[in-house]
């Protein structure tokens, strides 16, 4: 069991000492990420990480090292960064190199400056991703997780949230701890507030919106693609091989936490009062401003140290099944899996009104992966349109939750004319803020969407409604997105199983899975 050393709670010490080491050439980069590297593979140190999905932003150490489950929302522009600079005493002429690498405030003690000619700088370039909790994840994931984890952590005396943000992360703690640790943790955040009244406070958090004065900055929008997502965005700093990442893919990063007050934006007033001839003002918009350094205490920043692409967000699989670590895993599982199977079958049997060969269909619509495209053509997915369900009842939330149970991350769409006419199914870009708007099809490979159209009644569907329901049939025929660009379309494509709940024949362009509930009893 690793003790929680140096590496976990200071790791800048750590890549200070290694910089120091090696000087500014170019090895010691190489070498901080293979220590962390190898601390990591160390009797399963990776559970021994804070996790930004599991604690608090308040519990976590400024600086420290932390990891993030997450989804790629949007990239922003490369950044360039002092990658190495030198100070100058300019009393005792006394020059220190620094790095620049994984701190968003370059380091400079009160009798130094920073010189600028140096023929020691060198400058460097970063990528930054803004990434969200992966849409729709499962209870039962984020519990897996968490009890997985034994991360150490206590209230942060650094750092101290706002009166907004404590109520919001009360209600996210209340949302993934579970009922033994949400006592634990409540007397905490009690004493942290100072007052008695954490219930008012809530309340004044989730009607934040008339709460804010007119003087003030609107609310962050943290753009999450689905409604009431809760969690922390995170702004993602990439080092070295971002190219390999892209908009949509799931992460798991570890980083060093950065959290400096010093990044969040400026007020109203001091912009007007800004001097019109500030190069960063004629750049950059105010609305691009807020988005690229929100509050770092709302969208905290991870400078990554190792990121890794997740083929799937299942805590009871290993993270990579090609390797031979989990073949043994693989195969013991092989031997369970056909009584595994009559009793899944069973039980979907029963829950589709003992229609078998509609749960026959809703097992293989379950583990139907888009595996391949010829051309256009995608390979492997089965869209499943289950006809005949009750109209008005709670049949179809039924069935939704069931599938909750079984799939890492789900979204029940409820196809009225109210969301068709209203909800943002497209990403699309907003050049003023030069940041991609999600939508509702935004969503993380494998993700199950559920759509229910026993809710649809009569009524006129607008341009919007129109242009969500050509999205949904581009989803289930196509297995894309379109993302609106204003001047062009850009074509994403995605992974997304597709089942449809409806009364009759669903609206909705669907070719394989047809069934009509009854029409197959055991």
């Amino acid at each position: 069991m690793p003790c929680v050393a140096d590496w976990l709670n200071s790791p800048l010490s750590i890549v200070q000492g290694i910089f120091a080491q090696n000087g500014p050439s170019p090895d010691w980069e190489k070498k901080v990420t293979e220590y962390f590297t190898e601390k990591l593979k160390e009797n399963n140190a990776t559970n021994w990480v804070p996790s930004l999905n599991d604690v608090p932003l308040h519990y976590l150490k400024p600086n420290s090292l932390v990891k993030f489950r997450c989804m790629v929302q949007d990239m922003f522009d490369p950044e360039f960064y002092m990658g190495v600079y030198e100070t100058i005493d300019p009393n005792t002429k006394t020059r220190v190199l620094h790095f620049g690498k994984y701190r968003d405030v370059a380091e400079c003690g009160p009798q130094q400056e920073i010189d600028l000619n140096s023929s020691q700088m060198v400058t460097s370039e970063r990528q930054t991703f803004y990434c969200v909790p992966v849409p729709g994840e499962s209870a039962w994931v984020k519990e897996a997780y968490l009890s997985a984890s034994q991360a150490r952590v206590s209230p942060s005396t650094s750092y101290t949230p706002s009166r907004h943000k404590r109520s919001y992360e009360e209600d996210e703690d209340m949302e993934l701890h579970p009922s033994k640790q949400k006592e634990q943790h409540m007397g905490n955040i009690g004493d942290i507030h100072g007052c008695g009244e954490p219930k008012r406070l809530e309340t004044e958090a989730s009607a934040g919106h008339q709460l804010i004065s007119p003087n003030c900055s609107p609310p962050l929008d943290l753009n999450f693609p689905l409604p009431g997502e809760k969690g922390p965005a995170c702004l993602v700093k990439v080092y070295e091989r971002w190219d390999s990442f892209k908009v949509n893919d799931t992460l798991e990063v570890y980083g060093i936490l950065s959290v400096d007050p010093v990044l969040s934006i400026v007020n109203n007033e001091e912009r007007e009062n800004a001097s019109p001839l500030d190069p960063m003002e004629c750049m950059d918009t105010v609305e691009e401003q807020r988005v690229r350094s929100p509050p770092a205490s709302l969208v905290p920043r991870i400078h990554v140290i190792l990121a890794q692409k997740l083929q799937h967000i299942n805590p009871l699989l290993p993270a990579c099944l090609n390797e031979e670590e989990s073949k043994s895993f693989v195969s013991s599982f092989m031997m369970e899996l056909s009584p595994l199977r009559a009793e899944l079958l069973g039980f979907l049997t029963h829950a589709l009104l003992g229609d078998s060969l509609a749960a026959e269909y809703l097992i293989l619509h379950l583990i139907s992966t888009v595996y391949a495209r010829r051309d256009v053509l995608p390979l492997g997915k089965f869209t499943v349109n289950l006809s005949g369900c009750p109209r008005n009842s709670i049949f179809t939330e039924h069935i939704y939750r069931i599938i909750q149970q079984l799939v890492p991350a789900s979204y029940r769409l409820q196809m009225t004319i109210e969301n068709m006419n209203h909800s943002r199914f497209i990403p699309h870009k907003d050049y003023t803020a030069n940041r991609l708007v999600s939508g509702v099809l935004q969503l993380a490979s494998n993700t199950s969407l559920v759509i229910d159209e026993t809710l649809l009644e009569q009524g006129q569907l607008d341009t919007t409604g129109v242009h969500n329901v050509t999205a949904l049939g581009n989803l289930i025929t196509w297995q894309k997105v379109d993302y609106d660009f204003s001047y062009h379309q850009m074509e994403f494509p995605c992974n997304i199983n597709v089942l449809i709940t409806s009364e009759g024949r669903s609206l909705l362009p669907v070719w394989q899975g047809l069934l009509e509930l009854g029409d197959n009893y055991s």
